[in-house]
């Protein structure tokens, strides 16, 4: 995901002003898979939300980066409000545009709510898978102990 850790926070006017040469944009209802030789020499994949209520661009995303390995810019584009901004990071996006009435600080105060999940992600895996044979220190024994994964 380019190196980032949260999602980058565009207004309409950033978007326009943020031109790529290889641009994938798919509608919310194409088979990202059809697309693979497109999206692997694109710089930027943008999936549209026609509405908040319709999610299948959370679906294209997760494709796209686990997939097809995507690893340049997912951009969330169109209906795109702040409480959707956790599940995008979460999917994959690694930028959206807001809607055009999200204040742009609402929307950043929404995602600093939650920096860190239990659960694994597309982006990340869960803070407490180890890989076979970690040690961890065990606090109730005070010596290490082997724990399966």
């Amino acid at each position: 995901m380019n190196g980032q850790l949260r999602i980058r926070l565009l207004r309409a006017s950033d978007h326009l002003d943020d031109a790529v040469e290889h641009v994938v944009v798919l509608d919310n209802d194409a088979d990202p898979l059809a697309y693979r030789e497109a999206i692997a020499v694109a710089q930027r994949v943008e999936l549209h939300f026609p509405s908040f209520t319709d999610g299948r661009a959370f679906s294209q995303a997760y494709l796209v980066r686990r997939r097809l390995a995507f690893t340049g810019d997912l951009r969330a584009t169109g209906d795109v409000l702040a409480d959707q901004l956790i599940q995008m990071e979460r999917t994959g996006f690694s930028s959206a545009v807001l809607k055009q009435d999200v204040d742009p600080v609402d929307a950043q105060r929404q995602l600093d709510r939650f920096a860190a999940f239990y659960q694994g992600d597309v982006v990340r895996d869960a803070p407490f898978r180890r890989r076979d044979g970690e040690v961890e220190s065990s606090p109730s024994s005070g010596r290490d102990a082997q724990r399966p994964t």
